[in-house]
């Protein structure tokens, strides 16, 4: 069985619709109840935060991004590569006495989460296969004070499920450059007291199985980093990730979400954040606490799937892809009626195709209440007590 050529940094070894005068099915209440806690918030400078703006709403670490956010990334990147953050942060010598590698500064010392790459076309089957799903986080261990200096490439599957792990021996160069070569790798699953060696023969491999990485940007906070590998490939990682970015993070891999919503919120009241306001644009519906589906038209004209636009003058409008260029669209209008709370009516459906559009009679009302809105991310609680987030796709207008 022929091997694929190990490619470093994170590039692992390869190896019937009902209508809504009729009842729904009955629908768990899930009122989330937001106690007072204190959230640490993490420090950026401006130019570290224009990067992580830029990230918010990119999914699998960058394999689902439009052309704006990906250029939105690179500007923020090249911005604090001309920075340059904490200067050389390797010293290029080996203590004679305790063969201990020395650093500069313990910063790059830990463990980094992978929040963003670049995917070259060289990029491993198992980094298309892992590092672009959402659903496994992956992170980066790096350990250079002690005797035996280490990088590992780490896919953690589940706190239930386990991890694979891909090890490499590390050294240093000119100050930025972290030389490695691959040679040991296993999954630990949480159900087995043994670990499991993944099936790579790193010897046979040569030079195949080395590699560099270099760090182009080291916050002086020790939180963030950007490194460039040998196959061209950018990485972004975080050693704590800031609240939206968790709450991102949960929605991706379905678990803990109404924890990080909580978080979120929580932190927005206690730091006494302005009263928010639906914003206009256009809002991709990522996720929400509804537990028993209905049917699709009634879940689309509840807002349970596809975008909603915010237009001007309290227009509202729910748009849901169907198959073959067909939509199903609803408008109607929104009241604010109070403290983030909001009356919505939605009483004009149809399903459009080009040109055409066969109307359906429908109305809809419900009570909006908004639990948290930035330029990028919304959480409100809606329709039958259901928690929504959003993320904002664009800044369209209504029609």
């Amino acid at each position: 069985m022929a091997v694929k050529a190990v490619n470093l940094g994170f590039q692992l070894p390869s190896s019937s619709p009902s209508s809504f005068g009729s009842s729904s099915p009955k629908l768990r209440k899930d009122r989330l109840v937001f106690r007072s806690s204190t959230v640490e918030q993490i420090s950026f400078t401006e130019s570290e935060n224009s990067l992580i703006e830029a990230l918010i709403g990119i999914q699998g670490r960058g394999r689902s991004s439009s052309p704006n956010q990906l250029n939105a990334v690179e500007r923020a990147v090249q911005v604090l590569e001309r920075l340059g953050g904490v200067p050389d942060p390797f010293i290029d010598y080996w203590s004679t006495s305790n063969l201990i590698l020395q650093t500069k500064s313990n910063l790059i010392e830990g463990r980094w989460q992978l929040i963003f790459t670049t995917r070259p076309g060289t990029a491993s089957p198992i980094q298309r296969t892992f590092v672009g799903v959402d659903f496994f986080s992956v992170f980066q261990e790096v350990y250079l004070q002690t005797n035996d200096p280490r990088v590992c490439n780490i896919v953690s599957f589940s706190d239930a499920i386990g991890e694979l792990k891909v090890e490499a021996a590390a050294s240093i160069q000119d100050g930025k450059r972290i030389l490695f070569r691959f040679d040991r790798a296993a999954f630990s699953f949480r159900f087995l007291p043994f670990k499991v060696p993944y099936p790579v023969p790193f010897r046979l491999l040569g030079d195949e199985a080395k590699g560099w990485l270099d760090t182009t940007y080291l916050s002086h906070s020790g939180n963030l980093r950007i490194s460039r590998g040998n196959k061209g490939t950018t990485f972004v990682l975080q050693k704590q990730t800031e609240p939206r970015q968790r709450l991102l993070t949960a929605v991706s891999s379905g678990r803990n979400v109404k924890e990080a919503i909580e978080e979120l919120v929580s932190l927005t009241r206690n730091n006494g954040e302005k009263e928010p306001e639906l914003e206009e644009g256009e809002w991709q519906m990522v996720w929400n606490s509804q537990t028993v589906t209905d049917s699709w038209i009634e879940n689309a004209a509840n807002g349970l799937m596809g975008k909603q636009i915010i237009g001007k003058n309290g227009r509202i409008k729910f748009v849901v892809d169907i198959l073959l260029g067909l939509k199903f669209s609803m408008t109607g209008n929104f009241v604010k009626t109070g403290t983030k709370m909001y009356d919505v009516t939605m009483d004009d459906a149809a399903i459009i195709g080009g040109p055409f559009g066969y109307p359906m009679q429908m109305e809809n009302k419900f009570t909006l209440e908004l639990l948290y809105s930035d330029e990028k991310i919304r959480i409100t609680r809606g329709y039958n007590e259901i928690l929504f987030v959003h993320t904002r796709t664009d800044a369209s207008r209504m029609n």
